[in-house]
Formats: structure tokens, C-alpha cells, sequence
């Protein structure tokens, strides 16, 4: 046994201090209230069933002639990505002269209980990337895909290559049978057909308490002791609750596409090893022929880098980049670096293939 240097009189000042942190604390969040998350101004365009589609107000005289379409994963709100002024992807492409849309999915019920897969990318993906082509006298737009988004997109471009001019991906699974993908090895082992045709949708709390699992010292109770250091501070607390509301605001998932999800991607592959079908339609990489902007996150726990790198083997693009972020699954949206230098960098791979 190795003893540990504790000074008595020290171990209680820092409890002290502690104690002194937690009292004031609560008085701020007093002055906190309301955290407010979505900031950037938009307008809602476009609606089916639980789906809208929103349009950003440019920032710029003269924005992009070809539309961004931002495509979020299904299981957490897509405000991520504009979480607050100083952090929001949406905002620096706007300022970098994007014309920005972005699908909400909502949250899912009952009624949506049979909703799948061909339904979020031929149906919702389909029809608003045909709304915003109309709107625009356009045959094809951008798209941004992020995580669970970027694999439908993926899917979406392989399946209408004549409706997309450039991709661009962000931290998105791709090969899900890569090594050190803790999240892969446990939904390989999920008895998916059980747990949908118990529950029906899937809860959005369950898969949120599964991904805070994975970090479950750092992401479940280490935070929350680190909290008593930025108490004081109104500014630093309302980021902090931000991001919690953010993390706890998990919509379930539609039965039937959750199923189909976990069995064609992380419990069959299909995506890399072929087989894969929706709608009918064959979903093969190598139709992917359009420029691909590849982003992914060199620490992601969720997305590890080697599923997001399998891309370039399997896509059937020549145009293709690749560029590393030096940061998590959340750090590439909201960090100070990801803000200077994830939307310039997608921006000028944009414009320098506007057509």
C-alpha cells in the first residue's frame, strides 16, 4: 500500500471550497433560467408528417447558387450543429457564403411505428431535395451528411446520383465491423427483432443511456464534478447546459428502420460487403461517382476513424478527399477549433466545384 500524501487541513479547505462552489452555484442557475439552443434565423419550408425541412437566412449578399442540404442522424436533434452564436456550423457556412437547409426529423410515435429506411431516404430525403431543386430552378443540390445522416446520404447519392452535385460526409460510419468499435461489437449482439417487436419504437432515453456507457466514468460522472469549477461563471454554465440539453433530447426511433438499421449496417455490413438493398434497389458505393468530401474525427469514441476512412476504398468517385479532424464525435461541431476550420474547409471544397 502506497499512501497517499493527504494534508488534513488541506482535504478540508478543499471540501470547503467545494461545498462554497456548490451554494453559489445554485444561485446562478437561478440566473441562468432557459437555455436557449437554435439560434441562427430560419424558416420553416417545407413539412411532412413529423419532417421539416428548414432554410437558414443567408448572411451574404450573394450566397452559393447551389443549395446546402444538411442531412442529421435520427437519434439526437439535429440544433447541434447551431447549438449557440460562437458555435454553430450552420452560421460559418452561412458566412462562408453557403445557402443552408437542414431536415428535421422530429420525434417520432405510434403512428410512425412501421416507418423504414426506403421512407427516410426515397420518401423524406427524396422529397425535400425535390422541394429545394424546385425552389431553385436547379436538377441538383449539396449535401451534408453527419453520422447516422452521412450513411443515409451515402445510401440517398448511390440511389439518386442525378440529384446531388457534390457529398460531403462528417463523422460517418461506413464500415461498422472495423476494430475498437465498442458500439459495433454491442449492437452485433442485440436481439434486435426482440427488443422492436416488444417495444415498438425504440426509446430515445434507452440508446442515450448506451452511448453515455461506452465513457461511463467521464460521460456520467466526471463531468458533473468538473461542473462545480464553472459555477460561478453564468456564461460557462449556460454552454455546459447546453450540451446537456442537447444529450438528453433523444427522440425514439421508429420500430421498423431501427431494426433494418442495426441488421443491414452493424449486425451485416452490407454497406462495404454489398447485399444491401432499399426500395428494391440495389445500394452499391461504387455508384457513389460524384466529388466526396470525407471529415471525420481522429478521437471519436462513437464513430472510430478507421470505419469513417473505409470510404475512399469503397466509393466509386476519382474526386475524393479526406480531412482529419484532431478532436470527438462532439468536439468537430462545437469545439473553438472545429468553428475555424470545418465550415471554411467545406466551404472552399464547395465552391471550388461549383459549377
Amino acid at each position: 500500500m502506497i499512501p497517499l500524501p493527504l494534508q488534513p487541513d488541506q482535504v478540508l479547505k478543499d471540501a470547503l471550497d467545494f461545498n462554497r462552489k456548490i451554494t453559489h452555484g445554485l444561485l446562478t442557475l437561478r440566473e441562468v433560467g432557459n437555455v436557449e439552443v437554435g439560434v441562427t434565423p430560419k424558416e420553416a419550408v417545407y413539412r411532412e408528417d413529423k419532417l421539416v425541412l428548414y432554410r437558414y437566412k443567408p448572411t451574404v449578399d450573394k450566397p452559393a447558387k447551389t443549395p446546402l442540404l444538411i442531412v442529421y442522424a435520427l437519434v439526437n436533434r439535429p440544433y447541434m450543429t447551431d447549438l449557440q452564436e460562437d458555435r454553430s456550423i450552420v452560421r460559418n457556412l452561412l458566412d462562408h457564403g453557403e445557402d443552408v437547409y437542414l431536415i428535421d426529423w422530429g420525434y417520432p410515435d405510434g403512428a410512425d411505428r412501421f416507418l423504414e429506411l426506403d421512407d427516410y431516404i426515397n420518401r423524406y430525403i427524396h422529397h425535400c431535395v425535390q422541394y429545394i431543386c424546385k425552389a431553385h430552378g436547379l436538377r441538383r443540390i449539396n449535401l451534408l451528411g453527419i453520422c447516422q445522416g452521412g450513411t443515409f446520404s451515402l445510401c440517398y447519392t448511390a440511389l439518386h446520383t442525378e440529384r446531388v452535385e457534390n457529398l460531403v460526409t462528417m463523422v460517418t460510419p461506413v464500415d461498422f465491423h472495423t476494430s475498437k468499435n465498442v458500439l459495433s461489437d454491442w449492437a452485433r449482439e442485440l436481439d434486435v427483432d426482440l427488443l422492436v417487436d416488444t417495444v415498438g419504437n425504440v426509446p430515445g432515453e434507452l440508446l442515450n443511456w448506451s452511448f453515455l456507457s461506452l465513457k461511463p466514468f467521464r460521460l456520467t460522472g466526471q463531468k458533473y464534478a468538473d461542473m462545480a469549477d464553472i459555477l460561478d461563471d453564468p456564461d460557462k454554465l449556460r454552454n455546459f447546459l447546453r450540451m446537456e440539453k442537447w444529450i438528453f433530447d433523444s427522440p425514439d426511433q421508429a420500430g421498423e428502420a431501427f431494426r433494418q438499421f442495426i441488421k443491414y449496417f452493424y449486425q451485416q455490413n452490407r454497406l462495404v460487403t454489398g447485399g444491401l438493398e432499399i426500395g428494391g434497389r440495389e445500394v452499391s458505393l461504387k455508384q457513389v461517382t460524384i466529388p466526396v468530401l470525407n471529415i471525420y474525427a481522429t478521437e471519436d469514441h462513437l464513430v472510430p476513424p478507421e470505419s469513417s476512412i473505409a470510404l475512399e476504398r469503397h466509393v466509386g468517385t476519382r474526386d475524393y478527399t479526406a480531412i482529419p479532424f484532431p478532436g470527438g464525435h462532439i468536439g468537430i461541431y462545437v469545439s473553438a477549433r472545429s468553428q475555424k476550420e470545418v465550415p471554411p474547409a467545406i466551404a472552399q471544397w464547395l465552391q471550388e466545384r461549383s459549377s
